[in-house]
């Protein structure tokens, strides 16, 4: 079976030469393969497209995809339209328990939630009209999903969701947090849920005026205030601290004891603590998406980390993503690039105190602390949009500043953005080792007002990796990344560092990209919202050690090399907590 898929967005015909028409061998021999349609897109005929692959290789914007597929995947679960994105598979939601979906941003995740809600019938392939029920449910006969999909057909499903991308409740919300929350809390749970979440200071702000980690807190707590048959949490880490994660993480795990609850979550550390099983998603990103039936949480991240399904038999990733041994027991030799002052910064209600050390050459600095301690105003420090009270920054350190909240208000395409910034765009270098590796081709021609937060972000590094400098300082580049990106964003800038022998600093909550991209790391102490101390930098055993005491919290290694976090209480974690190791147990890194 063929799918040809047509990335409307990125199909420019009225700029380029309509190559994927003029190209192709079958329209040569008088055949209507390929056509402009009445929107000016390309349609390519799926019954007459032999497969060769010129038009994918022709098309200068990359707005072509054509997959052969196995035969048994020749009825999908859902397509949309002709030369559209195909999901196969669904997950299946569980009773008291919760339900983990993994995988690469465009696979079909949220398309797969919208169908176990209710909010979009699958059409199994069959776009020219409306599918009946009664062709699905006889599709899912004797499955697991039938009782299931049989309740969403008589509309008898109430589900409570928590959206991927809250920056749009404040368009559709208007308001104090403490109106929006008594509005949503139908089982009676906000005295709970309150102090649990923190939200008790921010109870009488606006919606509007709420910051990322606020308005995330309050998204979580206003989807389980809710009473509902089946919930469902779209990211629930970004712009979140670890401590606020494992609360969250705690808080739906009470509530899955009597709900069925799917989640999808790209901080791994919290999907294994937080989930039993988990549905991996592959296939091509937008393209077309497969759902595994579901896995053992370790077995399944495990299986998507090595890129390998064995029971599918199936390997949808040259690559392994491997967790290193490296620094975090003998340290770094590398010289000194620049020095980090001692300094203070106050603010009315908050008071931030470095105590200094050193950036070192071509090393990766991890920082790590609690929202509210300082970090962001610790990089806007480096990098001179503010001014310390105390203590002065090298004037002659060249600094480029990834902020942590990114804004794409420009109608410049992402190409012309880059080009103002760089005058290397052009270069094979500048192609291979920025382009490529954050996967920017696809999207060049996008204006940055219709990218998506993943992809806003990916641009957002590449800009700051772009610019001149001696330092470069990256607040959360993991934020709305799926996993292959974060690996892969991991990857460049510890090769970005290497290379140019410029100092990175890194501040981010999850601790696998932490864990992976650091050599040293910078801990932020305090009480949050008042004041904080930046101490460090240590190694990353000391350093990691003392930041996991304090949220209480121990992380082992299984045989992969992978962090785990222990099950609290759990013998593993009260045997580390005795002897004061926090950060990684050492019997076989077991």
């Amino acid at each position: 079976m063929r799918i040809a898929v047509v990335h409307k967005d990125r199909c420019h015909a009225r700029k380029c030469g309509t190559e994927c028409i003029t190209y192709c061998p079958r329209v040569r021999t008088g055949d209507e393969t390929v056509l402009l349609g009445e929107d000016g897109k390309a349609f390519i005929s799926e019954e007459l497209c032999v497969g060769c692959g010129i038009c994918i290789k022709k098309c200068p914007f990359d707005a072509i995809d054509i997959v052969s597929l196995p035969e048994e995947l020749e009825h999908p679960t859902h397509r949309y339209g002709k030369n559209g994105f195909a999901l196969y598979g669904l997950p299946i939601p569980v009773e008291g328990k919760v339900t983990g979906i993994l995988g690469a941003n465009g696979i079909g995740k949220s398309t797969a939630i919208r169908v176990l809600s209710g909010q979009l019938r699958p059409n199994l392939g069959n776009f020219d009209a409306e599918t009946a029920w009664e062709e699905i449910l006889k599709q899912y006969a004797g499955t697991e999903l039938f009782d299931y999909l049989q309740t969403v057909a008589r509309k008898e499903m109430k589900v409570a969701t928590k959206p991927q991308y809250i920056d749009y409740i404040p368009k559709m919300f208007t308001g104090t947090v403490g109106d929006l929350l008594r509005k949503t809390d139908e089982r009676g749970k906000l005295g709970d849920l309150i102090p649990a979440l923190r939200l008790n200071a921010i109870m009488d702000q606006q919606i509007g005026s709420l910051s990322g980690g606020e308005l995330q807190r309050v998204a979580i707590a206003a989807c389980l205030a809710r009473s509902a048959d089946f919930y469902f949490f779209d990211e629930i880490t970004p712009f979140l601290d670890i401590y606020q994660r494992i609360a969250a993480a705690k808080l739906i795990r009470d509530l899955s004891v009597s709900h069925p609850v799917v989640i999808v979550e790209h901080d791994l550390a919290i999907l294994d603590m937080l989930a039993d099983t988990v549905h991996v998603g592959y296939g091509k990103p937008s393209v077309f998406g497969i759902i595994t039936r579901p896995k053992g949480v370790r077995v399944g991240i495990n299986q998507y980390l090595d890129g390998y399904l064995a029971e599918e038999n199936v390997r949808f990733r040259e690559t392994q993503v491997v967790f290193e041994k490296r620094a975090h027991e003998k340290g770094s030799s590398r010289l000194d690039l620049a020095a980090i002052p001692a300094m203070t910064k106050k603010y009315p209600a908050f008071h931030l105190t470095v105590s200094g050390g050193t950036i070192r050459s071509g090393e990766v600095l991890g920082v790590v602390g609690a929202n509210g301690t300082g970090k962001s105003t610790f990089a806007k420090l480096l990098a001179g949009v503010e001014k310390p009270d105390t203590g002065s920054i090298e004037t002659s350190l060249k600094v480029s500043y990834k902020p942590q909240y990114i804004k794409g208000d420009s109608t410049d395409t992402v190409e012309m953005f880059l080009r103002s910034i760089t005058t290397r765009f052009d270069t094979s270098h500048y192609q291979h080792e920025i382009v490529e590796s954050l996967t920017l081709q696809p999207i060049l021609q996008s204006s940055l007002d219709t990218l998506s937060g993943g992809e806003l972000q990916r641009v957002a590094i590449a800009a700051c990796l772009s610019r001149d400098a001696d330092l470069y300082v990256l607040d959360e580049p993991s934020a709305h990344l799926d996993v292959e990106q974060r690996v892969k964003v991991t990857r460049l800038i510890k090769h970005f560092a290497e290379g140019k022998e410029a100092g990175i600093l890194v501040i981010d909550h999850d601790i696998y990209v932490i864990d992976m991209i650091s050599e040293r790391i910078l801990v932020f102490e305090g009480e949050p919202g008042t004041r904080g101390i930046a101490a460090g930098p240590f190694d990353m055993r000391t350093g990691m050690n003392r930041f996991l005491k304090v949220l209480d919290v121990t992380f082992r290694r299984d045989q992969t090399g992978r962090p785990r976090i222990n099950k609290p209480e759990s013998f593993l974690d009260r045997e580390q907590k005795a002897g004061g190791e926090y950060y990684y147990y050492t019997a076989d890194e077991a």
